[in-house]
């Protein structure tokens, strides 16, 4: 009879080995499967730092977010890679003077712009964007479209760690090139060849500041058919573009 008592609590200790065991290896794996998240999204996280080194090369030619949904999709896009010397220089000054005034003299993020915003929206002001041109450039690359404080979390440190390794050049080359200017037509080549029929070296003064104010709403603001309030932006850029001289000392000497 002892020796039935004794087997038996041999079994019961060794059932709960065993269960300690099993209870064990799934802790184990559990942490295994935390640590793996936690890899990757660190790895996301500093992706698009690494990429920001690796489009110092002039050769590689980057792609937006939206030209990546749209291969996903299978829908296709038109872009044509276009050096900055091969872009008319009106285009850029309307661009400067429509997107990002200071573009030169910041570096990456207009602060007195963005504490100006903020303190409209604390006074229960209407917002509005204070997106400067390296910040619409790190979203085009790595972000999504619409408005979240967690998009605007990361592309602020994105923008000033572009800002610091690109040149202003190479800034503005990467942001003509994958900025939105109609369903499917990325980049200025594209958008000056859809919208005027001319490539981008040979846009006139009129037709930039069509494109440049465009570029708030690509899809809605039609360059190549453009209404009479995008026409009177039109003119109000023109205008600024041609006293821009003193603004883009960093892109043309």
């Amino acid at each position: 009879m002892k020796r039935g008592a004794d087997s038996q609590a041999v079994d019961i200790i060794s059932e709960e080995r065993e269960e300690g065991e099993m209870s064990a290896g799934r802790g184990s794996a559990l942490r295994r499967g935390w640590r793996r998240l936690l890899l990757l999204g660190l790895s996301l996280l500093l992706l698009p730092y690494l990429l920001i080194i690796l489009y110092l090369i002039d050769f590689i030619h980057p792609v937006s977010t939206l030209m990546l949904r749209d291969l996903v999709l299978l829908r296709g896009y038109d872009r044509q890679w276009v050096e900055f010397d091969d872009i008319a220089p009106v285009l850029v000054q309307s661009v400067m003077m429509s997107e990002d005034g200071r573009f030169c003299s910041h570096g990456g993020v207009d602060w007195v712009q963005m504490q100006s915003v903020v303190e409209e929206a604390l006074d229960g002001g209407q917002t509005r964007g204070a997106s400067t041109i390296p910040m619409q450039t790190v979203k085009n690359l790595y972000l999504w479209n619409g408005r979240s404080f967690v998009r605007k979390g990361m592309e602020v440190p994105l923008a000033i760690a572009a800002d610091f390794v690109w040149s202003k050049r190479r800034m503005m080359e990467i942001y003509l090139n994958v900025a939105e200017w109609g369903d499917g037509i990325y980049g200025v080549e594209a958008a000056a060849r859809h919208h005027f029929g001319v490539s981008a070296a040979k846009l006139s003064r009129r037709q930039a500041a069509l494109l440049a104010v465009s570029l708030p709403n690509p899809i809605d603001r039609n360059a190549g058919k453009p209404g009479r309030g995008l026409k009177r932006l039109a003119s109000v850029i023109e205008r600024r573009a041609s006293r821009s001289r003193d603004y883009i000392t960093c892109l043309y000497d």
